[in-house]
């Protein structure tokens, strides 16, 4: 028999609905799974156990009694320490934080605790999501290389069967990023689809909080139990939300998907990409999907601009903490949080301004080309080894450089749009490669139908890291 911890949301939530298992078998089972993999992984900040337990039982009472809440109710599910949860430490990876208790849930833990899901934990983040520090989460497929940031430990945690899903934020590729590397589904929703209130900010205007997932349809249901509009979070947007597992199998033919070459397959793309890519290409031809080659120049203003609010942004949030607590923060987060401080505001409203040229020009691209995305590789590597990741910002050492992943992700940041990665291969050394699919505003039913396509023709996705040597 499958083990409980490899089975996707909605096998388990079949088998809870059957009264097959309970939801206390799946939070053992994620418990026992959190106990031989945490020595080794790191992938929580802070395990709930007590809760989560209460919780499952809870939800095998409402099961028992005929209340169903929906797709989630009685699933164990890991939350970036990010996010408010109330009662329990939310610290953001810093010492700046340390002890910090919120008395209250952000909208996206209260959402996903309103449809049943039981949260086991917080999972790992590098120091406010800025990734200037490299945590203790290791990487599951090769412990030698970087697990992703900044929600890495939602990543690993969800890879490795120690939650079945798991929610992050992005602010230039961190849901993705991480989704890639441990060969999963994650979603950077449109801006204003999910709210952010009760979430740690990095950048006010380029913040989206997503899920991270097993598969398509796993995401898809995370994705419905957060979204909607919330007057608490001054980006979210009144719009319905849809079911958006339903009609997934609608199949893509007839649809016209970018690809940008001169911009995502040119700086850094290592062949293991670029070869896994195309194939995947070839297969959503074959799927009856058009492949249309787009070139977009403002692309090339992206990651200057993107950086350039990034930092402004999360300076003007931390100022007050940087002046009370500067001894607590990592050097690199430290250091950087002031050179966002010395940014003239002119260079701030102009990169503003420019990004509503990025915009308008990717709109104009979706319109007059009739897309429904454009692809490409979510990172132009898979991975990078960890002796690579230490970063000097006081002018030495020897880094890795991060451009690449910075340009692959945050397009979608800038522009706002939907980006969805799906495991589409592996590297010559086992590890997986992610295909990123950029959508309408408020597509994101599209994205899951296209990647929906794709896992019905492949395997990727059923790839699971060996824990046999942890």
């Amino acid at each position: 028999m499958t083990a409980l911890t490899e089975l996707t949301i909605h096998e388990a939530g079949a088998l809870l609905r059957s009264r097959s298992v309970s939801s206390s078998d799946l939070v053992d089972a994620c418990l026992e799974r959190i106990e031989s993999t945490e020595p080794t992984l790191h992938a929580y900040a802070h395990v709930m156990e007590q809760s989560a337990r209460e919780d499952g039982r809870q939800a095998d009472k409402e099961l028992a009694a005929g209340i169903w809440r929906g797709p989630l109710h009685g699933i164990p599910i890991g939350i970036k320490d990010l996010f408010y949860t109330r009662g329990v430490p939310t610290e953001g990876g810093s010492r700046v934080l340390k002890g910090f208790v919120p008395s209250y849930d952000a909208t996206a833990v209260r959402r996903l605790k309103d449809a049943g899901a039981v949260p086991l934990g917080k999972t790992v983040t590098n120091e406010f999501a800025y990734g200037l520090n490299v945590p203790p989460t290791r990487n599951p497929w090769n412990q030698d290389y970087y697990p992703g940031g900044s929600s890495a430990g939602s990543g690993v945690a969800t890879a490795v069967g120690s939650a079945f899903a798991a929610i992050g934020t992005d602010t230039g590729g961190s849901i993705r990023v991480p989704a890639s590397i441990n060969g999963l589904v994650g979603l950077k929703p449109t801006l204003g689809r999910v709210s952010r209130h009760g979430v740690i900010p990095l950048s006010a205007s380029m913040d989206h909080v997503g899920p991270m997932a097993r598969d398509v349809e796993d995401c898809a249901l995370m994705l419905h139990a957060i979204a909607g509009f919330d007057q608490l979070d001054a980006a979210s947007l009144d719009r319905p939300v849809p079911d958006y597992s339903a009609g997934l199998d609608t199949g893509i033919r007839g649809l016209r998907l970018g690809v940008d070459r001169n911009y995502f397959f040119s700086e850094g793309v290592v062949p293991d990409v670029r070869v896994a890519v195309e194939a995947s290409l070839h297969s959503l031809e074959s799927l009856g999907a058009e492949i249309v080659d787009v070139r977009i120049p403002e692309l090339e203003l992206a990651a200057i601009v993107g950086l350039t609010i990034l930092q402004v942004e999360g300076s003007t949030h931390h100022l007050p903490l940087l002046r009370s607590k500067s001894p607590d923060y990592e050097t690199g987060t430290r250091l950087i949080l002031i050179l966002g401080a010395l940014i003239p505001s002119t260079e701030y409203v102009n990169a503003l301004k420019a990004r509503t040229v990025i915009a308008s020009a990717v709109r104009n691209t979706f319109e007059s080309e009739r897309l429904t995305a454009l692809v490409g590789p979510t990172l132009p590597v898979p991975t990078f080894r960890l002796e690579h990741m230490a970063v000097d910002f006081l002018g030495g050492g020897a880094g890795v450089d991060l451009s690449g992943i910075i340009r692959h992700g945050v397009v979608a940041n800038v522009t706002g749009l939907p980006a969805l990665t799906v495991p589409c291969g592996l590297s010559s050394d086992g590890l997986p490669i992610g295909l990123q699919m950029m959508g309408r505003p408020f597509g994101e039913i599209s994205l899951f139908q296209i990647a929906r396509a794709y896992e019905a023709v492949t395997t990727w996705h059923t790839l699971r890291p060996d824990l046999s040597a942890l």
